[in-house]
């Protein structure tokens, strides 16, 4: 079933706030260390729950030893397993790395695809994953639908949906396409430095007037100001009028 078209006063008000996002978080970007398709996908498969700086600490070594799609179809899972382990979850990463490898090794010439069904046919990618590669590594657009966005979305009251399909299916519907990367990108900036999912910072956030949700987080700017993660010019970007 097809969404229903949002409403004018809806993707007024959403647009308002990714322009917003674009003034805080103009550094916004993928924060997983990548040279290729290859790589981020890797690196985005193995960021699955925990942190990219955590994945950015065992990348060096996994992609020094398993360079390509090659040499990573023909390694042991003991292999994997030992240099991945601090990512969690190091055995079943194992087993889907390896078998992306040999997927990409017999149905795409060892090479990551550009195409969206081909990437989810991929063991153990989903569309999160998909957009990832494609939006940072192909330029294709993608709504990238983690955690932080869907707590977002919800909070800004883009859209009411749990499922991540549906979620970036309604978003899709509220900005042009060649938004949707950096969307996603300031989105999940915004998320992991101000709007925290126990205790957003919402005393300093310059969103508040815009956000339905802006009591349900610390009020008291001082406080919320030890809330902030991020570097020195965040605060002072934060601390800034809404622009009209």
């Amino acid at each position: 079933m097809e969404s229903a078209q949002p409403s004018l006063s809806l993707v007024r008000r959403a647009r308002r706030i990714h322009r917003e996002l674009a003034v805080i978080h103009p550094d916004a970007h993928c924060e997983l260390n990548f040279r290729s398709p290859y790589e981020l996908l890797v690196a985005t498969v193995l960021s699955a729950q925990t942190t990219d700086v955590r994945v950015n600490s065992v990348t060096p070594e996994l992609f020094a030893r398993f360079p390509d799609a090659w040499a990573l179809a023909q390694a042991t899972e003991t292999q994997v397993e030992d240099i991945i382990r601090p990512t969690g979850f190091f055995r079943a990463k194992a087993r889907s790395l390896i078998g992306i490898g040999q997927a990409l090794v017999e149905h795409h010439q060892g090479e990551v695809p550009a195409r969206l069904e081909d990437l989810v046919a991929l063991p153990g990618v989903g569309r999160k994953t998909a957009n990832v590669v494609l939006g940072d590594a192909f330029g294709v657009p993608g709504i990238t639908v983690d955690t932080h966005v869907g707590r977002l979305v919800r909070r800004w009251q883009w859209t009411t949906q749990e499922d991540p399909v549906a979620v970036e299916r309604e978003i899709a519907q509220l900005f042009p396409r060649k938004e949707w990367t950096m969307l996603s990108h300031r989105i999940i900036f915004h998320g992991r430095r101000v709007c925290h999912a126990r205790r957003p910072a919402c005393g300093v956030c310059p969103l508040t007037a815009l956000c339905p949700s802006s009591r349900v987080g610390e009020q008291d700017p001082l406080r919320a100001e030890k809330l902030v993660k991020g570097p020195e010019e965040l605060l002072e970007r934060l601390t800034q009028p809404i622009h009209e």
